[in-house]
């Protein structure tokens, strides 16, 4: 397993779809980006930009009920593809006993950011599957709405005018 960091939450353009960006600790720097629903990686902004909802939202809830029940997310992992959807796990201990649960890993990952556990992915799985990423290419940053930020929209469509030529509308 290789440790991985959360580095960042785009908007993959045309299609508006967040993706989120997991990165190598060390290593190659390879990023794995995953496809996520807007109300994950809503949450995940909102946890990485420090924002504190006045009551708990469904990954805090979980969150604390684990802890109240006295069972610790040791780690997170990362660990297959198949048919174009990724697998994660939910690595627990509860009262010294280790279990594994299956999870989306946008569950998986807006979990650790609160329990403040590693994030690994399966070695196989970043070798096929890790790229590397160029924060210039087509993707916006998300911001906590779950909206494109607009300065960089303008920008966009501001470069997209200049270059635009009448055979591009048929």
């Amino acid at each position: 397993m290789v440790e991985m960091r959360l580095t960042g939450v785009k908007v993959e353009l045309p299609t508006n779809t967040p993706v989120v960006l997991l990165q190598e600790v060390g290593g190659e720097q390879r990023t794995l980006p995953i496809f996520v629903g807007m109300p994950e990686a809503t949450s995940m902004l909102q946890v990485l930009q420090g924002q504190v909802s006045p009551r708990p939202l469904t990954y805090d809830l979980f969150t604390s009920v684990l802890d109240d029940v006295g069972v610790r997310l040791e780690r997170v992992a990362i660990t297959d593809l198949r048919d174009g959807t990724y697998y994660a796990e939910l690595h627990l201990i509860a009262g010294g006993a280790r279990k594994i649960v299956s999870a989306r890993p946008s569950d998986a990952v807006n979990l650790a950011l609160r329990a403040g556990c590693p994030i690994v992915c399966d070695d196989d799985l970043l070798a096929s599957e890790g790229v590397r990423y160029d924060p210039d290419e087509d993707a916006v940053q998300v911001s906590p709405d779950g909206e494109p930020q607009a300065e960089v929209l303008v920008d966009e469509l501001k470069e997209w005018l200049e270059h635009i030529r009448p055979e591009d509308f048929g």
